[in-house]
């Protein structure tokens, strides 16, 4: 993957407030850093992995971002049959996020951006059009959540340079970049 929209993607992960309580805005800043070093660290993804996903009460955001972790895991994996397995676990944890908060701008970004990586001869890739027509539907209503302009900006980018988008929709994403 392209590390420059790898650090875009988890960027993305890191723009929500502290989660009902359960990370400070200063491990949250930590924890922001530390994401974009385990696209590279195995060890540092199986340790972010580990972390989040001992606290209580997991939010959906929390949710998305432990099934971002898991996509990760399948990144760093040599044997095929791990990279399958942990794909296979991250989408099914994607679902469960979705479920917890189906109009979540960033978490439908999320699973598109793993779906968009994932080679489509897998089958893993079921969710993109639903996603991104989701994704778009937010920009066409201004309805951003907790995402700041920086944000909007790159994942309109993101989606732009896709090529997964239809030329109506490209239209609507390039007004915020």
């Amino acid at each position: 993957m392209n590390k420059r929209i790898l650090f875009l993607l988890f960027s993305v992960l890191f723009v929500f407030k502290s989660a009902q309580g359960q990370l400070s805005g200063k491990e949250i800043t930590v924890l922001k850093s530390d994401m974009v070093k385990a696209v590279e660290n195995s060890r540092l993804t199986d340790s972010l992995f580990s972390r989040l996903d001992r606290l209580p009460n997991k939010t959906a955001l929390i949710t998305g971002y432990l099934g971002t972790l898991e996509a990760l895991k399948a990144k760093h994996a040599w044997n095929p049959y791990n990279k399958i397995k942990y794909v296979s676990r991250s989408l099914k944890t994607m679902k469960k996020a979705i479920a917890m908060d189906k109009e979540n701008m960033e978490i439908r970004f999320m699973r598109f951006s793993i779906e968009h990586f994932t080679p489509s001869f897998l089958g893993f890739s079921k969710d993109l059009d639903v996603d991104r027509k989701e994704i778009v539907k937010h920009y066409q209503n201004h309805n951003f959540g907790l995402a700041d302009e920086t944000l909007v900006k790159n994942v309109a980018k993101f989606m732009v340079e896709s090529k997964r988008c239809t030329a109506e929709e490209v239209k609507v994403l390039k007004k915020y970049y």
